[in-house]
């Protein structure tokens, strides 16, 4: 239990790290803001003053923020296009102080008591609200509305701007919860640390006792067994390596109550050693060092070392009265890492101990040789081997997933569902090989062409599918689109010359406008497809939208060739 609580603790250092990466991120969105509105103030008065209204709007028009002047005492007379765009209000609707209708109902007081405090003292205003979207929702804005005064002071209009903050407002608020949450734990390990130091004080004063030692090594003798054997019960469990290193964690203390260890994992370069869990604080000069620190992998053999002996030490351990041993971890043969172990006081490492480790040591290989294989196993079993994306098989359970995701949150969903022009040509003219290049080369730029949450998948022969979680209609379409003309720019070489231009046509399906099932977005996807292979390929089209959308949730069967004029792609 200490181990692991140790463990979690290491583990949530390098979160806040990137929570206060994200907190960063807020603070110069606020700043940009602020920036944003001294400069809007600076080019209104020096356009009022060269060139009037007309030159005015035309620099605020020109401004990615919302930008809006207001008259004192009358509200608002002026608002960029952006204003509109975003809350859908009109210019009629958002006159004089209808703008407030855009505020979120819990914002107003808010709002009215700073305005009118702004007003009163003749000062900037600086504020965050949540003002309604177009589409129904809020997000939230940093405002800023600055007065603008004559040559006597008085304020003779206010300028304003509004930048969207909402992204870093949600990250603050999840990076103040989970600093919350890690204070807690701490409190919770700190107390649990205690409870377990105090435990152990006991248990060696009962342990000094000369006439209970034989009982202690019968007991210790058995807690061992059960441990090792419970260990491998769990081992055999255990899902990821993580798993694994929990039950360690958790298991070596009790097998090995006088020794103090960690687990040291080669990074995926095989440059370095990291530690991936201890116990019973592990004294080791460092997190993670080179894999020649170790003398176990410079000789693929258990390295131990008496105490106050340093003849042959290990780079990584601290100097010390304690004697140690360095096990290395093989999977599948090959070396992954090592299994370290210390002694708590200045005394010799028994043979038995050592035996025991290697045995444990063999376990910790053999389990993780079965997750890795495991891992690929199930790898092999989504992907598609020639283009490396996600296969039919990954996507219906992926796809079905998504749409009940999107259906209870009630967000968009895209779906695109590509075919490659005139694929039979690149294999007729030069050969099935330059066909595999074209969809290898096609499969790599889809893939980097979508965001992280976006997924990839190939349908089958020269058709891809790409699933676009969060993605309204709109956001649907452009993407496709812009997929599309990226595309016909990429460059294919076959044998080291080009193998002409590759095109692509799209059907664009989205959630919930062609429907909530897999099935739904699927087949008009495919409609739209044939529908710009028919207008003439290398386009994307969106799907019609049916009268009547039907509930049924079942992917649809391989689609069969057919005759029609947009048959052959």
């Amino acid at each position: 239990m200490l181990a692991g609580l140790s463990s979690t603790i290491t583990a949530s250092d390098s979160t806040l790290f990137h929570e206060a990466h994200d907190f960063f991120l807020l603070a110069l969105a606020v700043i940009f803001a602020g920036l944003t509105a001294w400069l809007a103030v600076k080019l209104l008065r020096r356009g009022v003053a060269r060139a009037g209204e007309s030159y005015f709007r035309l620099l605020a028009e020109s401004i990615p923020e919302i930008v809006w002047t207001a008259t004192p005492g009358q509200g608002i007379d002026y608002c960029n296009q952006r204003w509109y765009e975003i809350t859908g209000l009109t210019p009629q609707q958002s006159a004089g102080f209808g703008w407030t209708a855009a505020l979120h109902p819990d914002d107003r007081p808010v709002a009215a008591a700073n305005w009118e405090k702004g007003r009163q003292a003749g000062d900037y205003v600086d504020a965050q609200y949540r003002l309604r979207t177009a589409s129904g929702g809020f997000r939230w804005y940093l405002v800023r509305a600055n007065p603008i005064r004559d040559a006597e002071g008085r304020i003779i209009k206010w300028f304003g701007a509004c930048t969207d903050i909402d992204d870093q407002v949600h990250t603050q608020q999840l990076l103040e919860e989970q600093v919350k949450q890690h204070i807690r734990a701490l409190e919770e390990a700190n107390l649990q640390l205690r409870s377990e130091m105090e435990e152990r004080q006991l248990a060696q004063q009962e342990l000094d006792v000369q006439s209970e030692r034989m009982l202690r090594e019968l007991t210790q003798r058995t807690q061992r067994a059960t441990a090792m054997a419970k260990m491998a019960e769990l081992l055999q469990s255990c899902a990821t390596r993580q798993d694994v290193f929990a039950v360690v964690a958790g298991t070596a203390p009790k097998v090995f109550p006088d020794l103090r260890g960690a687990v040291l994992l080669l990074n995926s370069s095989h440059q370095m050693l990291e530690v991936a869990a201890q116990w019973t604080d592990c004294k080791l000069s460092a997190m993670s060092f080179g894999p020649q620190d170790c003398w176990a992998l410079r000789t693929n053999h258990a390295h131990s070392a008496p105490p106050y002996d340093s003849t042959a030490l290990c780079g990584h351990v601290e100097t010390g009265g304690f004697a140690y041993v360095c096990l290395p971890l093989f999977s599948q043969g090959k070396v992954i890492g090592v299994l370290h172990y210390q002694t708590t006081q200045p005394r010799e490492m028994q043979e038995s101990e050592v035996s025991i480790a290697t045995t444990f040591a063999e376990q910790i290989g053999l389990s993780i040789a079965n997750i890795d294989l495991r891992d690929a196993l199930r790898n092999q079993s989504i992907r598609d081997p020639l283009t490396g994306l996600y296969n039919r098989r990954y996507l219906e359970e992926t796809l079905e997933r998504e749409t009940r995701r999107a259906v209870r949150a009630e967000h968009g969903l895209g779906v695109l569902m590509l075919d490659l022009d005139h694929f039979k040509k690149f294999n007729d003219t030069y050969g099935h090989d330059a066909g595999d290049t074209v969809l290898r080369e096609t499969a790599t730029f889809l893939a980097k062409s979508v965001r992280a949450e976006d997924i990839v998948c190939r349908f089958g022969g020269e058709e891809f599918i790409i699933i676009l979680p969060m993605a309204d209609l709109s956001a649907s379409q452009a993407r496709a689109e812009r997929i599309r003309s990226k595309l016909s720019e990429l460059s294919i070489l076959y044998q080291g010359r080009p193998i002409g231009k590759v095109t692509v046509s799209v059907g664009v399906a989205g959630l919930p406008q062609h429907g909530t099932s897999p099935r739904q977005l699927l087949e008009l996807a495919d409609a739209a497809l044939y529908r710009a292979k028919g207008e003439g390929r290398d386009r994307a089209v969106v799907a019609e939208i049916p009268a009547l959308i039907e509930t049924e949730e079942l992917f649809p069967a391989p689609r069969k060739q057919s005759a029609q004029p947009c048959a052959g792609r």
